[in-house]
């Protein structure tokens, strides 16, 4: 039931048809018995200024949670960001403070990583290959640098935007090492398709598999299925794996933590979330 306390959390972005955070959310801050709500908000590109501006008056709203095609233009709207925003170039949460400022962060990166340590797969000090430099790549290479991995292999199609990722990765980072220009994931430790390779049944594989050693974790952001062609692959040669669905529901409890509204595990989200997966 929603009242005149209830606080709300805007997810902003268009198209809202989508969206499915309302669905893990509410149910669960029901089941937790917290006076709380988020509503999607459908804006389009071309009036997100003025639409955020005015959701940001709102004095019942805590923050937001930032979508697509948003996630780039929310940063030049707040007073301070984090590393993880720095560096991916992008924000999906805004919070609110006190005082009125507004604070942006960077959770997709936060989902792969807390998904990854809690199969109990070390990262510190480890090798990883990340392919796909664009926002969620970035997001989650920003994540494995704060997780403390040694070494960083980036690799895109296009050449520059992972270059510029190791530039920005550089600039926060120093002592890590990254380097650019290969995806060939033979010796490392993990290796991560940030790209949309697996959303169509003709899609090449983002690695070649035979390189990958069954000692490898690997790991997948498309969500079209849940296991797609690259993890069966690397499943059948004796790879730990992390299906797509795993960072969302992994970076939900980053979200909350954020908002000020406790934690959860992804298996009490998983729990009482009205959808499957």
């Amino acid at each position: 039931m929603i009242s005149g306390k209830t606080t709300l959390i805007a997810h902003i972005g268009y198209p809202t048809e989508s969206f499915k955070a309302p669905m893990i959310y509410n149910p669960w801050f029901e089941r937790r018995g917290i006076d709380a709500f988020v509503v999607p908000m459908g804006v389009k590109a071309e009036d997100f200024g003025p639409g955020f501006d005015a959701i940001f008056r709102f004095t019942n709203l805590r923050g937001a949670l930032i979508t697509m095609p948003h996630k780039v233009a929310v940063v030049d709207k707040l007073d301070e960001v984090t590393p993880a925003v720095h560096i991916a170039g992008a924000c999906n949460a805004v919070l609110r403070r006190d005082d009125g400022t507004l604070l942006g962060d960077q959770f997709d990166g936060a989902g792969f990583v807390r998904g990854v340590l809690r199969k109990g797969r070390q990262l510190d000090g480890a090798r990883v290959l990340v392919s796909g430099a664009g926002g969620v790549g970035s997001a989650i290479a920003a994540s494995l640098a704060a997780a403390s991995v040694a070494e960083l292999a980036l690799f895109d199609a296009r050449a520059d935007s992972a270059e510029a990722l190791a530039g920005r990765l550089r600039q926060h980072y120093p002592r890590l090492q990254v380097r650019t220009g290969s995806n060939d994931p033979q010796g490392f430790d993990v290796v991560v398709n940030a790209t949309p390779l697996g959303m169509k049944p003709d899609d090449p594989l983002p690695f070649d598999v035979a390189r990958i050693g069954p000692e490898t974790f690997v790991g997948e952001v498309v969500m079209k299925s849940e296991y797609t062609p690259l993890l069966r692959a690397a499943r059948d040669k004796g790879c730990a794996v992390q299906v797509g669905t795993d960072m969302l529901f992994e970076m939900i409890p980053a979200y909350l933590e954020f908002f000020g509204f406790g934690s959860a595990t992804a298996d009490e989200l998983r729990e009482s979330a009205a959808i499957a997966y």
